[in-house]
């Protein structure tokens, strides 16, 4: 059923699988980014694909999924899941034709049915049925049928041909061209194959021949069908001018100076707006036809081109007889007789009025984009600067007996990403430390302005004695009345050092992380909402006892926010790595910046502190 939700010629683990007989071999399905239909359990984990076939047709492919990556199988280990896939196709086809049971078979109606509509074909065609041996293999097709179109290269009656195995009657099938190996996928798999332009190779008195044909293969009940057309190499270079005048909007001409005649194509005619029945344009008229401020250039162009017999060109606004007035370019050469005569003219119009267009609006607004330009980038750079002044690069440790203080900020990859990410640690004048992180909505001057304004006032806010709770309360009516009505969440916390106790509080941020002997889990989620949703509200707080060596992280979702993966996922890959153990409490902020997984391009702020 959850293949119905999957579109045709989507890369899929089980479409691989039908790509080479031996199938498709993932480590990781992870690292590939190929989707699958199957439950997405053990995103990490290994995956092996395997059509599941017998007698020379795929009736199904066999997806097997591993927990953890899958490292090169033993021999072995190979042959049984090889195994397994045969058994597979066994049970699919018992299914098959247990459901087919009361039907008599089709092997003979398919064939006729093929013979009659390959007979009505305009196009040499050969109906093949598959040949299988003893053990139940494919080994060749049997030519069923040829179509009155048919003719063998090497002038073979079609009496010969008709009966005879595919390898047999044509070997070189088998080389080169890959016909053969096409044939037989087809058959396998029951897609169709389409190819222009393939290059087909028969013996002829032993001599291997050449030949280039459109090719179709497709699979009909259990007959193939397999109809080539030979290029005509004149009509498909015919078609391909047409195309190439069509597609440029160019009209070629002819001008008989003798005689007068003037000879157009389709395309003038559509050039000009004028009807196909009606008469061409002479160039001696081209004048009345182009607007008056152009007379200069078509002077000039006619006197090149008649009088001095030299090649010539000209850009002119031509005004058509349903008042459009276009942009052409007109490009003619002489044609000269033994004496030097002028005898004919031949050249060509193109319509150029989009690409003058494109011009004209370009120039208009080059000056517009370049003062844009310079705006974007002096208000990215004052962003940058007021973001670097309230967090600098570097951060001054704090001193604060048996504790040790750390903090990261990564800022945006690009520079129109600059967002209100922020984080604080400071000592308090009652000797607690507060620390937070906090993430204003939004990007640009505006979240930068409003970060710094939150910041600030929560530090100021902070030297009242008040808990966290009330503090995140106060910061609310701020973000809520006095800085525009902003969105943000944040998290803040108050350690003693005397006690070893943090107070902590959130508003709509992801919780800080615990990392303890070998083990690394979120602390409780607190009830709290997000500063400036509501004129007033309470927030939840908690009281954390920590112990010697513990370590306490707080970070914005710039660290773990991915496009394609849940939260909980990336909170997963975010606590494994963080339970490594390192050597000190830098390295370890410097190992969760470099084995983040997120793909958002945000800012990044983490506060991380560890006991002594």
């Amino acid at each position: 059923a959850r293949w119905r939700y999957v579109p045709p010629d989507v890369a899929t683990v089980a479409r691989q699988g039908l790509t080479e007989r031996s199938g498709q071999w993932i480590r990781s399905l992870a690292h590939t980014g190929v989707p699958t239909i199957g439950r997405q359990l053990h995103p990490d984990g290994g995956r092996v694909a395997l059509p599941a076939g017998t007698g020379g047709r795929v009736h199904g492919v066999l997806e097997i999924a591993w927990p953890a990556p899958l490292e090169p199988q033993p021999p072995q280990v190979v042959r049984q899941v090889e195994a397994l896939a045969e058994l597979c196709a066994h049970t699919l086809q018992t299914y098959t034709d247990a459901e087919g049971s009361d039907r008599e078979p089709r092997v003979l109606p398919d064939a006729a049915e093929l013979m009659d509509l390959a007979d009505g074909l305009h196009d040499p065609a050969l109906v093949l049925v598959p040949h299988i041996d003893a053990s139940g293999q494919l080994v060749d097709f049997r030519i069923q049928h040829v179509n009155d179109r048919f003719l063998d290269p090497a002038g073979r009656p079609r009496a010969v041909v008709n009966g005879a195995l595919m390898l047999e009657a044509y070997p070189m099938s088998a080389g080169g061209s890959d016909l053969f190996q096409r044939i037989e996928r087809v058959y396998a798999t029951g897609e169709p194959f389409r190819a222009r332009r393939m290059s087909l190779t028969a013996l002829v008195d032993e001599v291997p021949l050449s030949a280039v044909a459109d090719l179709s293969i497709s699979r009909h009940g259990t007959c193939v069908l397999l109809i080539w057309r030979i290029e005509d190499e004149t009509a498909r270079l015919a078609s391909l001018l047409q195309h190439a005048q069509r597609l440029g909007r160019i009209g070629g001409f002819e001008e008989n100076v003798l005689t007068g005649e003037t000879t157009w194509n389709g395309q003038m005619f559509a050039l000009y707006g004028r009807d196909p029945s009606g008469s061409p344009v002479p160039l001696e008229e081209l004048g009345a036809h182009a607007h008056p401020d152009d007379a200069v250039p078509v002077g000039r162009f006619l006197r090149t081109l008649m009088h001095h017999r030299r090649p010539s060109s000209a850009a002119f606004r031509l005004q058509r007889p349903d008042g459009v007035t276009r942009h052409m370019r007109i490009v003619a050469e002489p044609v000269l007789d033994t004496d030097a005569r002028l005898v004919a003219v031949r050249g060509a119009y193109q319509d150029i009025s989009a690409q003058h267009w494109t011009e004209v609006a370009l120039a208009a607004t080059r000056d517009q984009l370049a003062q844009s330009e310079q705006q974007a980038s002096e208000r990215n750079r004052l962003t940058l600067q007021l973001q670097h002044a309230i967090m600098p690069p570097t951060h001054t440790p704090l001193a604060v007996p048996g504790l040790q203080v750390a903090v990261r900020y990564r800022p945006a990859e690009e520079e129109q990403l600059v967002g209100g990410d922020w984080y604080d640690t400071v000592v308090l004048p009652s000797g607690l430390v507060m620390l937070c992180v906090g993430d204003v909505a939004g990007h640009g001057i505006e979240a930068a302005t409003s970060m710094v304004v939150l910041r600030n006032a929560l530090r100021g806010l902070a030297v009242t004695g008040a808990g966290p709770g009330q503090l995140l309360s106060w910061l609310n009516i701020v973000a809520h009345h006095l800085t525009g009505a902003v969105t943000a969440t944040a998290v803040c916390g108050l350690y003693d050092p005397v006690l070893r106790t943090l107070r902590w509080a959130r508003a709509g941020h992801l919780p800080p992380v615990l990392v303890r002997d070998a083990s690394a889990a979120p602390l409780p989620l607190l009830k709290g909402m997000l500063l400036g949703a509501v004129p007033e509200t309470a927030y939840e707080e908690e009281e954390v006892q920590l112990a010697a060596d513990d370590t306490l992280l707080m970070y914005t979702d710039g660290l773990i926010e991915r496009r394609d993966r849940s939260v909980e996922e990336s909170l997963t890959h975010l606590l494994s790595e963080a339970r490594t153990a390192v050597a000190t409490l830098d390295q370890q902020l410097d190992r969760l910046l470099t084995y983040s997984r997120s793909d958002t391009d945000d800012d990044t702020c983490i506060v991380g502190i560890r006991l002594g």
